[in-house]
């Protein structure tokens, strides 16, 4: 069986030297501030909103309010994601970069104010929404823009940094500003959380002026002969449809759908285990930290605590990237992933069942390892397997039905553990079914094993 293309040692070392060289150009440099200037302020502004909701002793967010306000930043990627290229592709990208981070950083304060005030209503809600919406208009236009500095050959190794990049600076916003509550720098209060975000409204106006300063008119695109013309209205019923046909393509190809259906589940009992952890730092460790704080407060400490949780995640997705192509050399995808998502069941049981913080830590690292391991191989087994005309649409399906599940587990959890957190019946439950799913995709996937592709529908590129 062809399985897809993971680089090897030779191959990831000439990446890394592709990346220096593309470090190099000025047009990439420029655009990568602008990108990574932002992606710090999303770090501070939704660690301000996370904040509030965990840890405010004034307001005592339900599980289930806590669960919404992740909807609320995460559903906007899933259900914006496919349509905003319809704007993309008629507006100058230079001027829609710059005035999407200059209407956040406006955003940010009503929102600020509001959390300052306690007023956590609707109004903070569609403030917040906005603010969150705004961010996959930007993202997607960093990715448009990214051929106009980048050579179309190293356009690969490009979208790997500059997401790694990113990724990485807002796992520092998140850090700095739990670091910042930790340290007591500012109040574990609606205060302190509300000049939290506040602060991210410094990042966006910086990044959007940076975008207006470092490009000219129309250089990063469109270009005048490629941009769209036809109405608004038309080209969003086109994408409507192209997300069906892509569904229908990925369906009909079993190695590509299985293993999306493989994450899809994951993400799932993912959100269960996501909900379960803050609610164990913010209720249950908060709670002992509180009898026993000398100098910092129970709500300062579990935010510090928090924070680390964060760095071994984070830490845990960069050895994914070095571990996976070794894994995949010495076995093969199917054997290292069935053999990942069974061995994060037995993880989440004996590292969670104890309910003593730094374990969990270790079981967050663990449990990462195997998220973005799945995530890396999801990826290139969408690329290897489906058309290359169908790819992009194929990829927004993967992306909504990502956050969708994510969502749909952290509500599951809201609606069935205790207050803090704490349940080993969930804990056992959710371990089984982290096995039962490996032995699914082990069973399901033994015929795709030993049938080649179909020749006659497989990307030239992908055959072997």
């Amino acid at each position: 069986m062809p399985h897809p293309v993971i680089p090897n040692a030779t191959e990831s070392r000439r990446v890394a030297a592709t990346s220096r060289a593309i470090l190099t150009g000025a047009p990439f440099r420029r655009l990568l501030g602008v990108r990574l200037t932002s992606q710090i302020a999303d770090g501070w502004f939704q660690a301000g909103l996370a904040g509030s909701l965990l840890f405010n002793p004034d307001r005592q967010s339900s599980p289930v309010a806590i669960a919404a306000g992740f909807a609320i930043l995460l559903l906007p990627y899933s259900l914006l994601g496919p349509y905003v290229g319809v704007l993309l592709d008629r507006w100058d990208r230079r001027a829609s970069l710059s005035t999407a981070n200059l209407a956040r950083a406006v955003m940010v304060l009503p929102a600020a104010a509001l959390l300052w005030s306690g007023l956590q209503g609707l109004g903070f809600a569609v403030c917040a929404l906005i603010v969150i919406a705004i961010n996959r208009f930007f993202l997607a236009g960093l990715s448009a823009s990214l051929p106009h500095v980048v050579e179309e050959r190293k356009l690969v190794p490009a979208n790997a940094l500059a997401s790694t990049l990113g990724t990485i600076c807002y796992s520092i916003g998140l850090f700095t500003a739990a670091s910042v509550v930790a340290l007591q720098l500012v109040g574990t209060d609606r205060h302190g959380y509300g000049l939290i975000a506040a602060t991210a409204a410094l990042g966006y106006l910086a990044s959007g002026l940076l975008a207006r300063r470092f490009f000219r008119r129309d250089e990063l695109g469109p270009d005048a002969h490629e941009r769209a013309t036809d109405s608004i209205r038309a080209a969003v019923v086109v994408v409507f449809r192209g997300m069906i046909s892509g569904a229908r393509h990925l369906a009909s190809r079993g190695r590509a759908a299985r293993i999306m259906v493989l994450q899809s589940a994951y993400r799932f009992l993912y959100g269960v285990l996501t909900l379960a952890v803050l609610l164990l730092y913010s209720r249950y460790f908060g709670k002992a930290a509180e009898r026993t704080a000398t100098e910092l407060s129970g709500a300062a400490q579990s935010m510090g605590q928090l924070g680390l949780v964060v760095l071994f995640g984070a830490a845990g997705a960069a050895v994914a990237a070095v571990l996976t192509p070794l894994a995949v050399r010495w076995w093969d995808a199917r054997r290292w992933l069935t053999g990942a998502v069974a061995a994060v069941g037995v993880v989440v049981l004996v590292c969670g069942l104890p309910f003593v913080a730094p374990l969990l830590l270790v079981a967050v690292f663990l449990v990462n390892v195997a998220s973005q391991s799945m995530k890396i191989l999801v990826d290139a087994t969408i690329q290897h397997e489906c058309a290359d005309v169908y790819r992009g649409r194929v990829f927004s399906v993967n992306d909504t039905a990502f956050n969708l599940c994510f969502v749909g587990g952290l509500f599951t959890a809201a609606l069935t553990l205790p207050g803090n957190g704490k349940s080993a019946i969930a804990l056992v439950i959710t371990s089984t079914a982290f096995v039962l799913l490996a032995a699914w995709y082990w069973t399901t996937t033994a015929r795709l094993a030993t049938t080649p592709p179909d020749p006659d529908t497989t990307p030239t590129v992908y055959k072997s």
